[in-house]
């Protein structure tokens, strides 16, 4: 779902990517999850005999990135797949040397960002680039007085996951801390000619019917991982808004929308 709402959007990014490459060019997409972004990279790509390679350690996903990205290159390019843990350190055996690095939202889940980083950037081939997706700004799609418990809800479940989030850092085994932003971890991997730029997500009330769904799971994941970081109240709010049965539930709205800005940071090697 998250995929299909970013699509637009993040198409303008696909592109500008893509942008000086070589015919012909290797792109590896790594932690590609249901492969949303390579499916863009293969529709925008003109010329046959492109390769691109979907690494990712859960094998569903992988299974449906293959068929999604596959239907999507025709004959523009080949499609390959490499299941594999984005912090196995043969990684670099595992893959071929890339014109395009790819990863969105991976690195924050590994034990040390940094490490992993250096990994992608060796992954590139002299003059590739490396882009990651990482940051930007919280997305919101709830008005502020949803009729129903305390005001500002969305605002305390978005602080709740941020505690968990700092929670769930500390606590990965062998988790180092990295204090610097991503254009310092891009310069600590020997790249070059940092950039950063954004992508605005928005869909305006009311939306299409997915944004709904979306919405709906989106609330749910947040209940959940606040537990009791919320509350009582509060989890009673989001109890009764995810209730189909109920008269506040979240997908019966016709005022949700989706706001929100994603942040890509890339560097060139050497």
């Amino acid at each position: 779902m998250a995929e299909a709402l970013d699509a637009e959007p993040t198409r303008v990014a696909a592109r500008r990517l893509l942008e000086g490459l070589p015919e012909a060019p290797t792109i590896l997409d790594v932690g590609c999850g249901a492969g949303g972004m390579s499916v863009l990279f293969a529709e925008e790509l003109a010329a046959a005999g492109a390769r691109i390679v979907l690494v990712d350690a859960t094998e569903h996903l992988l299974a449906e990135a293959r068929r999604v990205v596959g239907a999507a290159a025709g004959d523009k390019a080949t499609v390959e797949t490499v299941h594999a843990d984005v912090a196995d350190t043969r990684l670099l055996d595992m893959l071929p040397p890339a014109d395009l690095v790819w990863a969105s939202r991976v690195l924050h889940h590994l034990p040390d960002q940094q490490a992993a980083l250096d990994i992608l950037a060796r992954l590139a081939r002299p003059g590739g680039l490396v882009a990651i997706s990482e940051g930007g700004l919280d997305f919101n799609c709830l008005p502020w007085d949803l009729g129903i418990g305390r005001p500002g809800l969305e605002e305390r479940l978005l602080a709740a996951r941020g505690e968990w989030f700092a929670e769930m850092r500390a606590g990965i085994p062998g988790s180092v801390s990295m204090p610097y932003g991503w254009n310092i971890a891009l310069q600590q991997a020997g790249l070059g000619d940092i950039d950063s730029f954004g992508v605005l997500i928005h869909h305006p009330a009311p939306g299409p019917d997915v944004l709904r769904e979306f919405v709906v799971e989106r609330v749910s994941w947040f209940a959940d991982v606040a537990g009791d970081r919320l509350t009582a109240g509060d989890r009673e709010t989001a109890a009764a808004l995810l209730d189909p049965a109920n008269p506040a539930f979240l997908g019966a709205r016709q005022d949700l929308f989706l706001l929100g800005a994603k942040t890509i940071h890339c560097g060139r090697r050497p």
